[in-house]
């Protein structure tokens, strides 16, 4: 068998002659080799191609599921963010109701001890363990939130009904128009000082020390402060509900009309200007535009 290899070595071609099973043997064994070379190179190659191809892929998963939990962790925040920005109006709404109810006590007068705003309130039971599985904390800050902002709306309308009682409580008159001094005529018939005769007297005299304080009986509006024929210097002062009062032989007036003065306010010093006898304060209570006996109101304090 001759094999014959074309090429330039030397000048002339290369001619190799194979003669005998030995040298057959060995050309297919080198021939074998050969090829058992190349596949085993493929193989390797395809193997080592395909992990890379896996190992890239791998780290494309683990991107994604960072990024999964990146988004995750941010929800999670922001979740915490807008609960925690719901209790903090809660809080707020708290700490309202119990300004609120503190006011209410006060004005309404009960019992602070009954009605503690100031300390949480008291309260038990058996626990139930099968409940803590089962809570909802969305839908229960939800829920309390609601009741919240009902109590606040509940307590703003039962501040509002009695702030207007207080009011109209306020506006009722009681009590004395002076500071110092004592009763010198009452209201009814006497005998009138300057005539001597039966006369009917609409209001009720106090006495004392010229320059002697003159006090306002309930809040109110002043809708008189001047000079009136038979009152002298007077101060009329209308505190709604029907209710009007009269001040009259004051020595200076410290108000003027359309004033507003609070129950207790000076608003004159007592004189004897007008038709009067001596240093006194001619009271009078008016009840839709008629005259009433005053004693009934001034022996409330």
């Amino acid at each position: 068998m001759n094999i014959i290899f074309v090429g330039k070595f030397r000048g002339k071609p290369l001619r190799c002659q194979l003669d005998g099973s030995r040298q057959l043997i060995a050309c297919a064994a080198i021939i074998s080799l050969f090829a058992g070379v190349l596949v085993s190179g493929g193989f390797w190659y395809g193997n080592t191609y395909a992990a890379v191809s896996e190992l890239a892929s791998l780290e494309q998963d683990i991107s994604n599921q960072k990024i999964l939990i990146n988004e995750a962790r941010q929800s999670a925040e922001s979740e915490l963010d807008a609960l925690a920005a719901r209790l903090g109006r809660m809080q707020a709404n708290v700490i309202r109701l119990n300004a609120l109810g503190q006011r209410l006590v006060k004005v309404a007068k009960l019992d602070s001890k009954e009605f503690d705003f100031n300390n949480s309130p008291a309260y038990g039971g058996p626990a139930e363990t099968d409940s803590v599985a089962s809570i909802d904390f969305d839908s229960l800050v939800t829920t309390l939130d609601k009741q919240l902002t009902s109590r606040e709306e509940q307590l703003d309308v039962l501040e509002e009904v009695i702030m207007n009682r207080q009011l109209r409580s306020e506006s009722k008159p009681r009590g004395r128009p002076i500071v110092k001094g004592w009763t010198s005529s009452y209201y009814g018939k006497r005998t009138d000082p300057f005539t001597g005769k039966l006369a009917m007297h609409k209001g009720m005299d106090f006495a004392g020390k010229e320059g002697s304080e003159i006090i306002t009986v309930a809040g109110g509006v002043v809708t008189w402060a001047g000079e009136r024929y038979g009152y002298g210097n007077l101060v009329e002062i209308n505190h709604g509900n029907g209710y009007t009062t009269r001040y009259g032989h004051n020595a200076k007036i410290l108000v003027e009309m359309g004033d507003s003065v609070e129950k207790g306010q000076t608003i004159s010093f007592m004189g004897s200007t007008g038709r009067s006898t001596g240093p006194h304060v001619h009271f009078e209570v008016l009840k839709n535009d008629r005259q009433v006996n005053p004693q009934k109101f001034v022996a409330l304090q």
